[in-house]
């Protein structure tokens, strides 16, 4: 096509070949070849002239708008490239630990790539997995209780959990509660598949405990609020218990610990790095590793 446009243009083969810079003899061998792609004579040439058939005119504007589109489609590639246009996709659960500053880690992303558009999406672990899997999350920040398959995950931190009580409760500032001593105790907890509700469930049936769950809830400030309230007690991070310390009573767990792991987890290619494949996804992560 690039051929083709360099002779219906300068309407002569050798200035034609000079201006895509190729010899004569391979410039007039493309135009051949295209004609014999589409059946059809292009040109009329004569010792004067070049000079374009009907077929070739109605094929000049065509030429001009592809080669358009292609130089527009290289250029939104490279802008994706440089990170100047784009969109990453980030999961997260509802609730992160205070040690993971996500709003500020997406406003330093948009300071230094502003083209680039962040969508960030709510959901259960589970859920997140599958959008990660799906390819319709780039990223996604959830706690961990089991690895999950196809998809790479990076551990952020592990926290232990302990025990949140309301302030008056007997068991407020104690150490090395065991979970039997727990069994009799109402739970609020999140609802299965939120937040730390596998991890703890889990805990609790491999030390053959059973337990009563009073109120199941699926955010944070509504946990707490019961907590707070006395109407049970519940298990968090060490954490998200500590920056509530005022309101909550709170006790340290005995061994073995139960600890909470905070992941960011993407898709790889294969044979590559291990890192994600996007370049937006790429620069998120590095700034989560200087932070």
């Amino acid at each position: 096509m690039q051929h083709f446009l360099a002779v219906a243009e300068e309407k002569h083969f050798t200035r034609a070949a000079q201006r895509v810079n190729i010899v004569q003899s391979a410039l007039s061998n493309s135009i051949r070849l295209l004609e014999e792609e589409l059946d059809v004579k292009l040109f009329i040439r004569s010792t004067r002239q070049v000079r374009l058939t009907d077929a070739g005119r109605m094929l000049l504007d065509k030429a001009r708008s592809a080669l358009d589109s292609i130089r527009d489609a290289r250029e939104a590639v490279a802008a994706v490239r440089n990170l100047e246009r784009g969109t990453l996709s980030i999961g997260t659960v509802q609730s992160l630990p205070a040690f993971l500053d996500l709003p500020s880690l997406i406003a330093k992303f948009h300071t230094l790539h502003p083209g680039v558009e962040v969508k960030l999406r709510q959901g259960s672990s589970s859920e997140l997995i599958e959008r990660i899997k799906n390819g319709r999350l780039d990223l996604a920040f959830f706690p961990l209780s089991e690895s999950p398959a196809d998809i790479k995950t990076d551990m952020i931190a592990c926290e232990p959990l302990v025990l949140a009580c309301a302030a008056g409760h007997p068991l407020a500032g104690a150490q090395g509660v065991s979970l039997a001593a727990l069994k009799d105790e109402p739970f609020v907890d999140f609802e299965p598949a939120w937040g730390t509700r596998r991890l703890v469930d889990q805990a609790f049936f491999g030390a053959g405990i059973g337990r009563h769950i009073a109120f199941e809830v699926s955010d944070l400030e509504t946990l707490v609020e019961l907590v707070r309230r006395g109407m049970g007690v519940a298990l968090l991070p060490e954490a998200v218990a500590e920056a509530r310390r005022a309101s909550l009573g709170i006790a340290c767990l005995a061994g073995p610990e139960i600890c909470w792991e905070l992941v960011v987890a993407y898709q790889t290619v294969e044979g590559d790095d291990q890192r994600p494949p996007d370049q937006a996804a790429r620069a998120f992560l590095k700034l989560l590793d200087m932070s």
